[in-house]
């Protein structure tokens, strides 16, 4: 068996020399630090000992399943999240420990948070008490619902958001079953962890161009709503509305993989003469060409239902591979539908050294996606396994004076 990938010595990327306070945890958050540590800055993980029943940090330590031999707090989603930070474990109840992140926050740049606000206020931990000790600090809450709304302190998870924004509205508008539906993944977490990680970089461009900090608020149900409503709030963007909610082609039922003869393809033909050639191809050319319903953009995007069934009729007459080899030569989009199971042996992937394995000096080997974006002069870079809960706490509070109180 090969041996694991090496870490990186230290940070290249272009965050480098930036500090994160992180009291961030599960998804949405932790998505949005571990972008801000892949990309060079030293992310603080703040966690709570918990019970001591063997339940304490963040709350995804302990989903999913570990092999024989692997530490419990290192479930699955964890490591896929919570890479080049390090972990410091503290009770906030304890004014002893409030003191030592007092000192930390001195030391950092941002201070990022999906605690409820409420009770960051209440551990003396809220935006102007933040600001007191560190003014320049970048102080970023991820919250549920923007705090000038109705809703503004109430708990929100994917699933409470995704059924708030619309988003579970999606599928029955497009296959004509009426129940709402939850897409099955963690989409709002991560689109608003995407949301915030954008935001700190942006509200650090501001700090350096003016010295000045501030409060910035990351609220789940705008941020997936936003998402959303790009391409469907669609015929709604006049006022008085014109007619429908939703992106025609998008809704369509059959924009969808399609059957070939042993697979199924991902295709989308997009310019006159992409179609024309997708048709000979197949052998359909002639009819779709007296068709005026297809004779143009503006008249297929009219009859995208007809268009995508006749689609569907002609992927099924060739094998997957026959489409590839007679499409991409004519660049018309095409690619073959990948299972989660293909995922390890994509070509693609494969030749981009995507999935690199690493060898955790307790948790073994396991699995890492390396940071997806590249940058040509500061590379972002994988220096830190997952930590365990509480493995930096020494060393991270070794690093910060016991002086004078904030």
């Amino acid at each position: 068996m090969a041996e694991g990938k090496v870490l990186a010595k230290e940070a290249t990327g272009p965050l480098k020399g930036i500090r994160v306070l992180d009291l961030t945890s599960v998804v949405n958050g932790a998505y949005a630090t571990q972008i801000l540590a892949d990309q060079g800055a030293d992310v603080i993980k703040i966690e709570d000992p918990g019970s001591g029943r063997g339940s304490g940090g963040d709350i995804m330590r302990w989903a999913g399943h570990v092999p024989d031999g692997t530490p419990r707090d290192m479930g699955p989603i964890f490591l896929t999240i919570n890479r080049n930070k390090r972990s410091v474990v503290v009770d906030l109840k304890q004014e002893s420990a409030r003191r030592a992140i007092r000192r930390l926050i001195k030391s950092c740049d941002v201070f990022a948070a999906s605690v409820r606000y409420e009770g960051l206020k209440r551990l003396g931990l809220g935006y102007e008490d933040v600001a007191a000790i560190k003014p320049d600090i970048v102080y970023v809450h991820a919250a549920g619902y923007g705090s000038d709304g109705p809703y503004a302190g109430e708990p929100a998870y994917d699933d409470l958001i995704q059924s708030a924004s619309g988003l579970a509205d999606v599928l029955p508008r497009t296959d004509g079953n009426p129940t709402p539906r939850i897409l099955p993944t963690l989409v709002a977490d991560k689109v608003s962890g995407l949301f915030m990680a954008q935001a700190v970089t942006a509200a650090l461009l501001h700090r350096a161009r003016t010295g000045e900090g501030q409060f910035v608020e990351v609220p789940m149900l705008e941020c997936v709503t936003s998402f959303l409503l790009v391409e469907h709030l669609y015929d709604h963007t006049w006022e008085p509305p014109i007619g429908q909610w939703g992106y025609q082609r998008v809704i369509n039922p059959y924009r969808k993989p399609f059957a070939t003869k042993d697979g199924y393809i991902g295709l989308l033909p997009y310019t006159d003469k992409q179609w024309d050639q997708f048709f000979d191809a197949a052998g359909f050319g002639e009819q779709i060409k007296s068709d005026p319903r297809f004779a143009d953009y503006a008249t297929r995007a009219k009859h995208t239902h007809e268009l995508y069934a006749l689609v569907e009729e002609a992927a099924a007459t060739k094998t997957t591979q026959e489409w590839l080899d007679l499409l991409k030569p004519l660049s018309i989009p095409v690619v073959k539908t990948n299972r989660l199971d293909d995922l390890h042996d994509e070509p693609h992937l494969k030749a981009v050294g995507f999935f690199e394995v690493y060898e955790h000096p307790e948790a073994g080997r396991y699995r890492s996606m390396k940071p997806p974006v590249k940058f040509s002069k500061s590379p972002a870079n994988i220096r830190r396994h997952p930590p365990r809960l509480g493995e930096h706490t020494d060393e991270v509070l070794a690093e910060v004076s016991e002086g004078e109180e904030a």
